[in-house]
């Protein structure tokens, strides 16, 4: 299953029906899970594990040095779950030492073409990363998270669980779960009910996360007023709880 043009480092470990295409380079330090598909002119180098099932297209580069000034060639990682797809030319770096040595990727993930992925990322599950989306170092996105086309996420930034960003938008600052933001700086617009629908949350759930962002966005109230407000409802209901406790954990505020 590995093309005779491929050039498989023998410190690389592939695991059962692995398929290499034609001048694929992999490194040293990479274990690639089983039935993983890499595609013509890919790069993966190490150190880098990639779990069962994965889909790398042509001309992507996994697990390289990280673009960050202060590396110097420490052994960090690249750590990549499973049924993970990445398009034509992705990049996606390593972490350094200045965090935590580490980018992780979890399961079911969609990066289309051009994605990026910095040093330091820590991203969820079943995420969309459309044509162009780029994280900054340090980002950290939730589950369901979906990034349009040419957006950007701003090193340190967090983006909560089923937040959805505008193609184009320029994040700045903290995306709490549910929210919708667009533009430049992004600023919040909506709730994603639409894509709560898909996933299953209830009508219930959906209103009350609704009159949750209106509690924060647009009641007027000063943040820690709105945060106060949330409190006893969050204590009640787990969706809202999700809401509250990222707002409150936020380092860099919130887009408001």
């Amino acid at each position: 299953m590995i093309d005779a043009r491929a050039v498989v480092s023998p410190e690389a470990r592939l695991g059962a029906d692995v398929e290499v295409g034609p001048f694929t380079v992999i490194g040293p330090g990479v274990e690639i899970g089983p039935r993983t598909i890499i595609g013509p002119h890919a790069v993966i180098n190490g150190p880098t594990k990639l779990g069962a099932d994965n889909h790398v297209f042509q001309f992507a580069s996994i697990g390289d040095a990280p673009q960050d000034k202060k590396y110097r060639g420490e052994a960090t990682r690249l750590v990549i779950g499973e049924r993970n797809v990445f398009r034509e030319f992705c990049t996606v770096n390593r972490g350094t030492t200045h965090d935590k040595g580490v980018t992780t990727i979890g399961d079911d993930n969609l990066l289309m073409a051009c994605a990026h992925v910095a040093h330091d990322c820590l991203v969820g599950s079943r995420t969309v990363f459309a044509n162009g989306a780029t994280l900054g170092g340090h980002v950290e996105v939730g589950d369901w998270v979906i990034l349009g086309g040419l957006s950007a996420v701003h090193q340190f930034c967090k983006v909560g669980a089923h937040a959805f960003i505008a193609g184009g938008a320029m994040v700045r600052q903290d995306v709490p779960p549910y929210v919708m933001v667009q533009g430049d700086p992004a600023a919040p617009y909506a709730v994603n009910s639409e894509g709560l629908k898909r996933r299953g949350y209830t009508e219930e759930q959906i209103r009350a996360i609704r009159e949750a962002y209106r509690t924060v966005y647009r009641s007027d109230l000063k943040l820690a007023e709105a945060r106060a407000r949330l409190a006893p409802i969050a204590a009640e209901r787990p969706e809202i709880r999700a809401f509250a406790d990222f707002i409150q954990a936020s380092t860099r505020s919130i887009v408001r």
